[in-house]
């Protein structure tokens, strides 16, 4: 690997740390890069997935104080949501990837919109049932959804952190950081079963996945940083419209 490539992962894993961390979208920087320094794509897809692995590293160090008290809650919904990884990596090497490509647009749109509209959608669950709280264990209903992003976070990944943003904010009453540093840790536990598969069995360019990680491990722990100091509805807005340019970008 030249200078030029190892700076440009480098560069890109550091965008891909802040933007994963911030708001779900790492692969928008790392998986191009990754591209750009000659790795086919599936090579690319699998080296993404390993390298962002520091992704939950970093996150999980600078959000130490938004999940203390919360290890049950982070324990129950990292179980679901690495079962759900598990799932997408096993069918990511056995399938073919056309059919399940075909929707990622419109689940990364669908995520983005309900970021949009959380707070009305909030009103709307609240008037019709108990209150949200955010207890330790997890509903069914946002035991299954949590589990099905897991298996796109496995499977393709892109965004999958919009998607969890999306479930969490909500089915709990919290401050945008809270939810956003457990976003981290739940998407994270689906990459790293993911990434555990894809060491044993697909082409990982190591390398590449050092240097992009090495980025991403600053970069992430920079990201919650930002979102403590960052105002929550323009932040929220932000991730939305990001997530919507991404699917865009996706159906062309």
């Amino acid at each position: 690997m030249g200078i030029g490539s190892a700076v440009l992962l480098v560069s890109a894993g550091v965008a891909s740390g802040l933007a994963g961390s911030i708001a779900g979208l790492a692969s928008l920087f790392s998986y191009p890069a990754l591209l750009a320094v000659g790795l086919p794509p599936v090579a690319a897809n699998v080296t993404n997935t390993v390298a962002l692995f520091s992704n939950t590293v970093g996150t999980a160090a600078g959000s130490r104080a938004e999940l203390r008290g919360r290890r049950d809650r982070l324990l129950r919904l990292a179980a679901i949501a690495a079962l759900g990884g598990a799932v997408g990596a096993a069918l990511l090497l056995s399938t073919p990837s056309s059919a399940f490509e075909a929707v990622v647009p419109w689940l990364i749109a669908l995520g983005s919109v309900l970021i949009l509209v959380r707070d009305p959608l909030r009103r709307l669950m609240a008037s019709r049932s108990r209150p949200l709280a955010h207890t330790a264990r997890p509903t069914l209903p946002l035991a299954c959804a949590v589990l099905l992003v897991g298996l796109y976070g496995g499977y393709f990944g892109a965004a999958s952190g919009v998607l969890m943003l999306a479930v969490l904010s909500l089915t709990a009453t919290e401050p945008l950081p809270v939810t956003n540093a457990v976003k981290n840790i739940a998407t994270g536990a689906a990459n790293v079963t993911a990434a555990v598969a894809y060491v044993a069995v697909a082409p990982v360019n190591w390398p590449a996945a050092a240097t992009l990680g090495l980025g991403a491990l600053l970069g992430s722990w920079l990201g919650p940083l930002a979102v403590r100091r960052l105002p929550e509805t323009p932040l929220r807005i932000a991730i939305a419209l990001g997530g919507l340019g991404l699917a865009i970008s996706l159906w062309r």
